[in-house]
């Protein structure tokens, strides 16, 4: 179940107001009837007054108004299922988050921009589904292929170097576990892009672009970097506590490598960008959708909440509608029962 409006759970609070209202209201006239006589006497003068209709009242106000309150809240309950079918195609993006991406030769950082690339070509799709790939020196799978953009976004942003243990920049284990994604017998276009500044230290990434393409997947690589290079902040906290160094001792220097990152997108007749600009890098993915075929995907059973406000808010005028017929006189086969032995 899902409420719309929480805010007005607050009126509430009105239900116990009221109560403490009734009661001072009932205290108020026994102290009166107390002051102007025996109770007693009192009763005998109003012998078709009820002492239960009072309480019945204020029971079915009370239901009444937390009913109008529940309405105004607006419960829904997922009960509706419609069949929605999509045209699109299926898009894995594997971005490199090995520590060469902390590098900040590109602002604010090389995987800062990576994140920003792939959440600005999630906006510009329409019905294709996705899912993504982090990897280093291994791969790691981040989330299956979805619809849900807004849930790709959430793992997106929490993607970083920590998530995969073996550090260095696998393609190949990037491209073999991309595949595992699509269904190879399926019909719907698949395609790969790949973000990284392209120092692999792993052989054989060539190799896994050529069985990729086999499956009918395209690769379109991104290169985010400077062939100039960069050093690797260490950073604890938001402190920087040093340069990143090798056996030696050295500092390292992380440069793009834009030729391997060609060589893998050639593999699959599919394409590099540049990803210094984040304009440029939409335009060419948008040109490169719109030649990729676009296929029906199986009907998909879409839970859709239901509002449910106006059943409280029937039932409330009802209460509201029976009140007007409950006079605080005794009803004569009540009051044939005694139930409350006022009799005498």
């Amino acid at each position: 179940m899902e409420l719309d409006e929480k805010k007005y759970l607050y009126l509430l609070l009105l239900i116990p107001i009221v109560v403490c209202i009734f009661l001072f209201n009932m205290y108020w006239k026994r102290r009166t009837q107390r002051e102007f006589g025996d109770l007693e006497m009192v009763k005998r003068l109003s012998p078709e007054k009820s002492v239960f209709k009072p309480v019945l009242k204020i029971v079915v106000i009370l239901l009444a108004l937390t009913c109008l309150i529940i309405g105004l809240v607006n419960p829904k309950i997922g009960t509706k299922m419609e069949t929605v079918k999509r045209e699109g195609i299926d898009i894995v993006f594997a971005v490199d988050v090995s520590k060469s991406m902390l590098a900040e030769d590109v602002a604010p950082s090389r995987l800062a921009k990576s994140k920003q690339l792939v959440s600005q070509i999630i906006n510009q799709l329409g019905s294709d589904r996705i899912g993504i790939v982090a990897y280093a020196g291994s791969a790691f799978p981040v989330l299956p292929i979805t619809s849900d953009y807004g849930v790709a976004k959430m793992y997106l942003q929490g993607m970083n170097p920590d998530m995969v243990s073996s550090q260095g920049t696998s393609l190949d284990e990037a491209i073999r576990l991309s595949t595992t994604y699509f269904d190879e017998k399926s019909k719907t276009s698949k395609l790969l892009i790949l973000i990284s500044d392209g120092e692999d230290h792993s052989e054989g990434a060539s190799t896994a672009a050529e069985e990729a393409n086999k499956i009918g997947m395209k690769i379109i690589t991104i290169g985010v970097g400077t062939e100039r290079g960069a050093t690797i902040p260490l950073k604890e906290n938001g402190v920087l506590r040093g340069y990143q160094k090798d056996q030696n001792g050295e500092t390292v220097t992380t440069k793009l490598n834009q030729e391997g990152l060609k060589t893998i997108a050639k593999a699959t007749k599919g394409g590099y960008v540049y990803g210094g600009s984040t304009k440029e890098v939409l335009d060419y993915v948008k040109n490169a959708l719109n030649n990729i075929q676009k296929t029906e995907f199986e009907a998909t059973q879409m839970a859709e909440f239901q509002s449910q406000f106006q059943w409280f808010i029937g039932f409330a005028f009802l209460l509201l509608f029976l009140d007007i017929f409950l006079l605080e006189r005794k009803t004569s086969w009540i009051k044939e029962l005694d139930l409350f032995n006022e009799k005498k």
